[in-house]
């Protein structure tokens, strides 16, 4: 099984959107294709800020994963989150996800990160179960979130 990781471009942004609303899908989150397309433009434009890659089983997209760039006193330097992956459910249970990890700590090494955080929905055991034989662990603690109200100016002002 040859996978592949290609690191997408403004001009994915139209196939990476399908498979962004099956993973939201998925996983019950909102989409809002303006908004999304908005963060995902974004984080394409700015690689300081993460990389979002295509995962690729013989050139053909069978999921995403984005990484996202951070700093964390309490993890020494800078961190990664795995914000998002996606392997299409009928190419689950094939390794890709290991894969896909060991291409993502490769990335992290070069890119002198020193931790690399994940969360994951409760109900979802077998992802749970995917992530502890890969090394991650359960902090013991809560995810908490607040989200700050961002204006269209603000979104077009960042572009």
């Amino acid at each position: 099984m040859e996978i592949d990781f290609r690191l997408t471009e403004l001009t994915d942004v139209d196939n990476l959107l399908i498979l962004v609303q099956e993973y939201y899908e998925y996983d019950g989150h909102p989409f809002d294709l303006v908004q999304v397309r908005a963060a995902l433009e974004n984080l394409i434009r700015h690689p300081e800020w993460g990389r979002v890659w295509f995962i690729c089983r013989e050139l053909q997209a069978v999921g995403y994963v984005v990484l996202t760039l951070g700093y964390s006193i309490e993890y020494l330097g800078r961190d990664a989150f795995v914000d998002e992956i996606y392997i299409r459910e009928s190419d689950r249970g094939q390794g890709i996800g290991r894969v896909t990890f060991q291409f993502l700590e490769d990335v992290c090494r070069s890119l002198e990160v020193h931790t690399l955080h994940l969360e994951v929905e409760h109900a979802n055991t077998n992802a749970q179960a995917v992530y502890r034989k890969l090394g991650f662990t359960d902090q013991k603690r809560y995810l908490m979130t607040r989200k700050l109200t961002t204006t269209e100016a603000q979104i077009a002002e960042s572009k």
